[in-house]
């Protein structure tokens, strides 16, 4: 299991603020979500890490307007080994990415449902625990049809972001208590709940906070997992 800290780039995270952090910490390894940036924002972003002392991007989340020769780029220039997608069913797979199959993962995303065809069309499941904790408490249908994947299908990278006790009201009015960014670190504590064997050798914390803060974060999941009781299969009463 290796807990990557990431240069995320959802609209609360100063990814540009993040890359100066990689550098203050000289880290050599990360993950990266460019998953908010266009075009010329992420060659902007390319050129930034180039001078990094990064070496390896393990784990990259696609955007789907990405270019074939970008994923090229990642392992060839940073030995990345997994990329994850969201669903078709949010937006369409591009065709070109078909030869990379075999190393894209599908995230469960909201509100989508796992596909069985999606899935045997690609390298296995993205599995983001806080989607995955959000659905067991306000859709419970939707947790349990995407949870009977997860042992059909190989888990190949996770996303690990927090799970607040206030909720937030979406736009078209759903209840969410998963998000981007965590205030204590026990918003990391809902993790006790899932079996070890649900966690990838590539986990990266989706998190909008500075590095400095995830690097806190991933010492205090690590005593989590470390310290967690026996896999107990069915928890829910």
């Amino acid at each position: 299991m290796n807990i990557l800290p990431t240069i995320t780039t959802t609209f609360g995270a100063n990814w540009k603020g993040k890359i100066k952090e990689v550098e203050m910490f000289e880290l050599k390894e990360v993950a990266l979500f460019p998953t908010c940036l266009d075009k010329n924002e992420r060659r902007e972003m390319y050129n930034l890490l180039s001078k990094t002392n990064i070496k390896n991007i393990p784990f990259v989340h696609l955007r789907h307007d990405m270019e074939v020769g970008e994923l090229e780029f990642f392992i060839k220039e940073y030995n990345t080994q997994i990329f994850c997608v969201h669903s078709s069913q949010e937006y369409p797979v591009p065709g070109e990415w078909i030869k990379f199959s075999s190393v894209i993962a599908i995230e469960n995303t909201l509100p989508n449902y796992f596909e069985e065809k999606e899935l045997k069309r690609f390298g296995g499941i993205c599995l983001d625990f806080a989607h995955l904790e959000n659905d067991r408490i306000t859709d419970l249908d939707k947790f349990n049809h995407d949870f009977s994947f997860l042992s059909k299908f190989p888990i190949r990278c996770n996303h690990i972001s927090a799970i607040k006790e206030d909720f937030v009201i979406e736009e078209d009015e759903k209840i969410r208590y998963d998000s981007h960014s965590f205030s204590d670190l026990s918003n990391f504590d809902y993790l006790k709940k899932y079996s070890l064997e649900l966690f990838s050798d590539f986990c990266a914390l989706e998190l909008e906070n500075p590095i400095r803060d995830q690097l806190q974060a991933k010492d205090y999941i690590l005593k989590i997992l470390q310290n967690r009781d026996a896999y107990i299969k069915k928890f829910l009463k």
